[in-house]
Order: structure tokens, then sequence, then C-alpha cells
């Protein structure tokens, strides 16, 4: 049998464009031969629907498209694709997950998802019922068992602990072929835990593992495809095949046939430089696919001539092309020559627009209407952030004439200390570097840089940016280091903190002073606010700001 495995770009509730994608791919399937083609996990609606769920026409246009796509399918050819269904057993939520077999204008299986998870990006139990039952489906001579998504995550480490095991039930039910349509959204490394687990399961089963997975970018999450193939081996599983990373792609299995690449799974840890690569791609694409869900054709940054705002243009560039992304420079009395100087050299780099708005006209108006409120009062930071609403202002009126897109440029380090103004740099539809922290801001500027001189071309972003220090330039030489710890300290306590969930005193017994660790837990606790006003931050890591951290603002300081 030749399975073919279809990772696609579902767009959510675009059930018409959805399921065109769907038939064409399902076409090119069956014109390279396959017998069956396999899609995503709620691939007829998109993921995650949210709140659509609580729409019963949402689910009346999933229900729609099912039908519509059973009279459409041509003959010759069974498809596989995931999509919302009534929950028929009559008690619990009113909804299912569903994955069903169709062939000959019937639907011939349908497996319901039992493993709902409610952690980090994921509320699948707000919506769906859990499955009460796991089946096999035969199909030219194979017994499929079908595992949706996280039903394969039971014996994770970054799972709920649940009572039921499906895979192991569909291998004690006889399954030769484990099938699991995913909608896994991307983080560092997160394709070497799938393998793993994979490679476990097969392993332990010795059944081979077709991993379906969508791809594309949905609000925050980003779905990286890498769909694979992992049969079992003599010693150990063996990665038959794996579609494209961060594009559709079409790959066949033939369940009978020699193994299009006998290279054993990848264990332990992934090349910094390589990892750095997928960060990149992974950010390309969420901005893309963001602005295409949008609506959005054209982006523009407000560069400072910081790294920050240079790696969100550079982002830009690569997502929708030099012509489409607009870089302004908005200068102040305290910008630096050198800053305007970097900003430009980079927009040319770029081989985009740069426009000139000098702010200190506006600066100028604002001061002369406060005075009379402010008199006898020092300059303070109350005059700091007038400066970044003046900027915030005019990058969001640029927006509003010309129906742009406005990248916010702030990090994951200063959205953690609350290190950014709210309406002025925080102003904006998207964060596109939000999820990472201001060392790995850099480590991603040195690693395209590289790639860029060992190609034989030049850099692109240039070196007085990646050297000179940090600073808002806000008030005469003003450094971030003035407010905040040194950016090599800070990252780690933040990363022990934020994606380790570690407490005070464990992150202290990690040889950290107590002081240091105490003064950042508190300062991200008041920053709380300022995140929850945040655009959309592109998710990177396994713990993003926004919908995986959920913290409330207003709360006693509790620093473990």
């Amino acid at each position: 049998m030749r399975i073919a495995i279809a990772q696609i770009d579902s767009v959510i509730g675009d059930f018409d464009g959805n399921i065109k994608k769907v038939l064409s791919f399902t076409l090119q399937a069956k014109e390279r031969g396959a017998d069956l083609v396999l899609f995503p996990e709620l691939a007829l609606c998109g993921y995650p629907p949210m709140d659509l769920l609580d729409q019963d026409s949402f689910t009346e246009g999933s229900i729609r498209a099912l039908r519509l796509l059973q009279r459409q399918i041509p003959e010759g050819i069974a498809v596989g694709a995931g999509y919302v269904s009534r929950n028929r057993s009559g008690k619990g939520k009113l909804l299912s997950n569903n994955y069903g077999i169709i062939q000959n204008g019937q639907v011939l299986f349908e497996q319901e998802k039992t493993l709902l998870p409610t952690y980090d990006v994921f509320d699948e139990a707000r919506y769906f019922e859990s499955a009460e039952k796991r089946r096999i489906f035969e199909f030219q001579g194979k017994r499929l068992g079908i595992a949706i998504c996280e039903d394969m995550w039971k014996e994770s480490t970054t799972a709920t602990h649940y009572s039921v095991d499906p895979v192991r039930e569909l291998l004690d039910r006889g399954a030769n072929v484990l099938i699991v349509p995913s909608a896994s959204p991307y983080y560092a490394h997160k394709l070497e835990q799938r393998l793993l687990l994979a490679e476990k399961i097969s392993h332990r089963g010795a059944v081979p593992i077709v991993y379906i997975n969508a791809v594309g970018a949905n609000d925050s999450i980003i779905f990286d495809g890498r769909s694979f193939v992992l049969e079992p081996g003599d010693k150990t599983p063996q990665l038959t095949l794996m579609a494209e990373g961060f594009k559709e792609d079409l790959v066949i299995w033939d369940t009978e046939g020699v193994h299009q690449s006998d290279k054993p799974v990848k264990l332990g840890p992934v090349d910094a430089a390589e990892e750095l690569d997928t960060i990149e791609k992974a950010l390309v694409l969420g901005i893309r696919g963001y602005m295409q869900k949008c609506g959005f054709k054209r982006a523009h940054v407000g560069l400072s001539g910081g790294i920050d705002s240079a790696l969100v243009a550079y982002l830009a560039v690569q997502a929708i092309g030099p012509e489409q992304v607009l870089c302004f420079g908005l200068p102040s009395r305290f910008s630096s020559q050198g800053s305007k100087d970097d900003a430009r050299e980079l927009a040319r780099n770029l081989g985009c627009r740069y426009e000139l708005l000098p702010i200190e006209p506006a600066f100028e108006a604002y001061l002369s209407t406060l005075e009379p409120v402010f008199a006898g009062r020092p300059f303070d930071l109350a005059e700091e952030n007038l400066q970044a609403r003046i900027r915030g202002t005019l990058l969001m009126a640029y927006s509003n004439k010309f129906d742009s897109m406005l990248l916010t440029t702030g990090n994951k380090s200063e959205l953690a200390m609350g290190y950014c103004t709210l309406y002025g740099d925080m102003a904006g539809a998207l964060a596109p570097i939000g999820d990472l922290f201001k060392m790995e801001v850099f480590a991603l500027c040195r690693r395209i840089n590289q790639r860029e001189l060992e190609a034989g071309r030049r850099a692109i972003i240039p070196e007085a940016i990646l050297t000179k220090p940090p600073s808002a330039e806000l008030r005469p030489n003003q450094t971030d280091q003035d407010s905040l710890p040194p950016y090599e300290e800070l990252d780690q306590v933040l990363n022990l903190y934020l994606l380790g969930n570690l407490s005070k005193n464990e992150i202290v017994q990690q040889g950290w002073s107590e002081e240091l660790v105490s003064r950042i837990i508190k300062t991200v606790a008041r920053a709380e606010y300022k995140r929850r006003q945040a655009p959309p931050v592109l998710k990177v890591s396994q713990r993003a700001f926004g919908m995986g951290r959920r913290m409330p603002i207003a709360r006693s300081i509790y620093e473990g």
C-alpha cells in the first residue's frame, strides 16, 4: 500500500479554502499512485479554533465541509482528515475532535481524540469530549490505529498524567501501522522530542509510525510540518522519510517498499547553528502566516539602530520581501549619530525603503503642553516614555493611513522585566521576537551574518549594531544596564524562572545570588499588566508570553 502524507496550512474557519487544498493534494497523491492520503488534525477547520467552537455555525461549517469532501473525492483513493463533529455519546461536552477515513462518498471509519491537552497553548477539554473507545481500521491488508496528536504523548514528561493510554490500547488490539495526525506547534528542539517519543513507541510495538503534522502559523502558534515515517529496524527504528519543514509538502511511503533513506533517528542535542536556522525559519513563517491570514500585504518597523529592530526588519524582509517592508528612523535629541547611521545602513543592506521622521518637534510640543503640570519636577521616566509614545503614535498613524502592519521590536528579556513602554514601543500588531531572550537575539543575528559571509557575501547586520552596548537612547548616555542586570546574567535567571518554572530558592541553590533572583522575580510580576496588553508573541520556546503563560495581574508577589 502507498500512503501519502499531506502536510497543509489550513486557515481557521475557511472551510471552502481548506477543502480546495485537501482536494488539490488528494489529486496529486492519486497521480503519484497513493492508495491513501493523510491530512493533519482538524485540517478541514484549522487549528486551534478556540471559542469559535462555541458558535454552532462553526460546527455546522465543519460538518458541511466533511459532506462536501465526501462527494468530491475522486475514485481510487481514500482520504484521512481531521474535523470537528458533534459528540454522539449523549454525555459530556457537545463536540468531539474527529479523524475520519473517507472513500467512495462514505466515511468508512471515525476515531475521536482521546487525550485532550489543557497545558501550554492547549485548551481542548474546554470544548471536546474524550473518546470512549479506540478502534482499529482495516484497509488493504493493514490494521491501522489512529492516535490523534496528544494521544501519542501519554509517556511524554511534558504532558498531563493521563489515566488512559490510547497507543497501548491500539497496539493491544493488533494495530500494525500507527497513524498520528497532529497539529503540533513548534518550539526549539520539538522535533527531537517527537522523534524520541516515536522511537520509543515504535520499538515497543514493532510498528511503523506515520506522523502527519500541520504546517503554517495561526496567531502566536507556528506549525513546523516535518511529518515523518518511522519504521522498526533490526536494532533501532529507522527514519524512512521526512517532509519539508515550514512549508506545505506531499511525501509518499510504500508500506512494502524499500526505505527511501535508511538513516537512524537523530538523537541528542541538535547543533546550535542548525537550531538557530530553524528558529529563523519559524519566525519568518510566523510573520508571513500572520500577515496573510489577517489580510496585510505590507509591514513597517521603527529602526532604532539597535539589534532588536535590526532582527525584526531582517525577518520581515525574509517573510514578505524588501519591497513590502518600510523602515522608519525616528530620532530624538538623544539619538546618537552612530545609531542613525546604523539604521540607515541596515535598511540599505536589506533593500528596504527608509524614511526619516524626527520626533523632536512633537516632543517639544508635548513638553510645552505638560509644562504647567510638570513644573519644578526633574526629567525622568515620564519624559523618556513620552518619546517612545510619540514614536508609537507616528508608526500607528502610518499603519492606519496605508494599511501596513506595524511589527513591534521588543524581546523576551524586555517584556519579562517591563523594560518597554505601553502605547510606545509596545504598539503594533505582532511581536516577532517576543519569545527570544536578548542573548538569543544576538546569537541569531551573528548566525545570519555568518551565513552571509560563508556564502561569499557581506554581512547584512552592521557590525556596530552587534558590538555597541544596548540602549533605548531616551536620555543622555543611557544603556540598558542602567536599569537591568547584565543580559548574560538576566537571561539565565529568566530561563530558569520562566521556562524551568523554578522557584526563587531553587534558582539560588544553583549558585545565583538571592538579591539578584528576588529582584528579577519581583520585576517580572510587576510587569504582568504590561504583557497583558502586548501584541501576540510568536512562540518559539516551550513557554511564551501570552496563551502559554497565564498569570493574574492583581496578586501578592510570590517568589517561592
